[in-house]
């Protein structure tokens, strides 16, 4: 009985030694595989040394996507064209001081100081309901109001991708221009122009858009908007008409406050009333009647009056 129990218990052995032995093998087996897997070049993860300047690039470019654009840089990195304003559009640029229009723009500018007082107003859109109500001579002219303040910053930018108008008035080059920085093929340098009015740049709308509704509404230009508040005091941005696109009502939602520009004599009030409607995304802070005869009375005898046209000379 002792051999066959002793028997037993060298098989029983002998299967135990063969069974970790089995398990060893499996063991070196799954590590040979494993250090196989972990040393192996993968095409994801691993960079050629040459593709560290494109990930440096491309890091810093999302970084200046967000930087706060500085005035002091950008003066001095925009260029520098020559303009030549429209005198009879860009009532500053008159000889004349008391040319008809540079008060009422003179008002307007202390109106809107004033409402400055009470809440938050830097960026206004200008835009009107249908085309041809002046609402790009009104941009511009707020604009050469505004710089005239001492020590005022002011950027006037043209968001009419469209049909662009301010570039004409201002004798400015039409390219580059917002369209083209929105389409990341221009800088923000590239595509501001500075005036010799002291504080004044303009971005032009640029180059030929296909797609001016999705550059309006792009993550982009939410983006510039935020990144050009803290160089300027005053950011006038010329918008298409409400009505016949929704560029209006987008850019209404990014701005403080909306200017409405109305014709007097030549607007439907229906087609006021339905503009209004389009920009309810905004915040619609007053309206521009442009064109306005003034009638006899109180604004006659001021406009006419040596107080404000000393040429007039005095009243019998």
């Amino acid at each position: 009985m002792s051999r066959i129990h002793e028997a037993l218990k060298r098989a029983e052995r002998e299967r135990a030694a063969g069974r970790t032995a089995q398990e060893n093998e499996r063991r070196a087996e799954y590590t040979l595989d494993r250090s196989a897997i972990d040393t192996e070049p993968s095409t994801a993860s691993i960079l050629h040394p040459d593709d560290l300047p494109n990930l440096h690039s491309a890091r810093t470019e999302t970084e200046t996507l967000h930087d706060p654009i500085r005035f002091d840089e950008l003066w001095a990195k925009c260029s520098q064209p020559r303009w030549k304003p429209d005198p009879t559009s860009i009532v500053f640029e008159n000889a004349d001081p008391f040319y008809p229009g540079t008060e009422q723009f003179r008002t307007l500018r202390s109106r809107l100081y004033r409402m400055r007082e009470t809440q938050p107003l830097q960026t206004i859109l200008i835009s009107s309901a249908i085309p041809a109500e002046g609402k790009t001579m009104v941009a511009s002219n707020l604009a050469y109001a505004l710089v005239r303040q001492p020590g005022c910053r002011v950027l006037l930018m043209d968001a009419d991708l469209r049909s662009p108008r301010i570039h004409v008035l201002l004798g400015a080059p039409a390219a580059p221009g917002l369209a083209d920085y929105l389409q990341d093929t221009a800088t923000e340098f590239e595509v501001t122009q500075r005036c010799s009015e002291e504080g004044l740049c303009l971005i032009p709308a640029g180059n030929h858009a296909t797609h001016p509704s999705e550059l309006i509404s792009s993550v982009r230009m939410k983006q510039f908007l935020e990144r050009v508040r803290p160089a300027f005091d005053w950011i006038i941005i010329d918008s298409p008409p409400a009505i016949p696109v929704a560029d209006a009502s987008v850019l209404g939602g990014l701005v403080d406050g909306v200017l409405f520009v109305v014709r007097a004599n030549s607007t439907p009030s229906e087609a006021s009333l339905k503009g209004c409607k389009e920009l309810r995304e905004g915040h619609i802070i007053g309206v521009v009647l442009n064109t306005a005869e003034e009638s006899a009375g109180y604004n006659s005898y001021y406009s006419n009056s040596i107080y404000t046209n000393p040429k007039h000379g005095s009243k019998k």
